[in-house]
């Protein structure tokens, strides 16, 4: 049973999280940016994971319909994934989560990120 994220102020933030939080939901959705890959392929790409945990994550995207799986009836069996539309709309999110771990890598520029948080945010967090 999927777990969320209690969110009692409807923060956006906390919502997105509940979506695609965790250590494997951030990382199937950039390995499918680029189009299909089947689930063979996701588990060589993600040696750490295992298939069922795999499987579960996969799921819950697709629950979520952030996530396409097309199922093809051949010999063997063959399951390909892809981002949905509503999946693509997280292409910018994961670009910016990227940029943002650039950017704490360099020791530099560490504690320079200066966030505008809108007024609503500020008083519903």
């Amino acid at each position: 049973m999927r777990k969320y994220q209690n969110n009692p102020f409807d923060c956006a933030v906390v919502r997105t999280v509940n979506y695609i939080g965790g250590k494997w939901k951030p990382i199937i959705l950039i390995r499918l940016i680029n189009g299909n890959v089947r689930f063979g392929r996701l588990a060589v790409q993600m040696p750490d994971i295992s298939r069922k945990i795999l499987t579960q994550q996969l799921r819950e995207l697709e629950e979520d319909g952030l996530i396409v799986r097309h199922e093809y009836k051949e010999k063997p069996p063959r399951v390909e994934y892809e981002l949905s539309e509503r999946g693509k709309t997280l292409i910018p999110v994961l670009k910016a989560m990227y940029d943002w771990g650039v950017q704490m890598e360099d020791p530099q520029t560490r504690g320079t990120w200066d966030p505008v948080i809108p007024e609503k945010a500020t008083s519903a967090s």
